[in-house]
């Protein structure tokens, strides 16, 4: 993986992070746990979005996968913190 696309998978995971925690109001770890979770999440989205054979093109695209993936992830930690 060369520095740039490993810069750019980090910022849209950072992105994903922050709208994953504005979606899922009350429910994040701050800015810069929202951020990890998001680049988790992107792995996750992508990982998921595989198995389902849905593909995503271009930068838009790889947002929206990655958001989905965080706020997947955001709500699964909140279940498993609940009990």
């Amino acid at each position: 993986m060369e520095i740039m696309n490993l810069i750019v998978f980090l910022a849209i995971g950072a992105l994903a992070g922050w709208l994953a925690g504005q979606i899922m109001k009350g429910r994040g770890f701050g800015v810069i746990g929202n951020m990890v979770v998001g680049i988790v999440g992107a792995v996750l989205g992508g990982f998921l979005f595989g198995l389902l054979g849905i593909t995503t093109g271009g930068l838009l695209g790889a947002i929206i996968m990655a958001t989905i993936g965080a706020v997947i992830l955001l709500f699964l930690i909140n279940r498993i913190n609940r009990t």
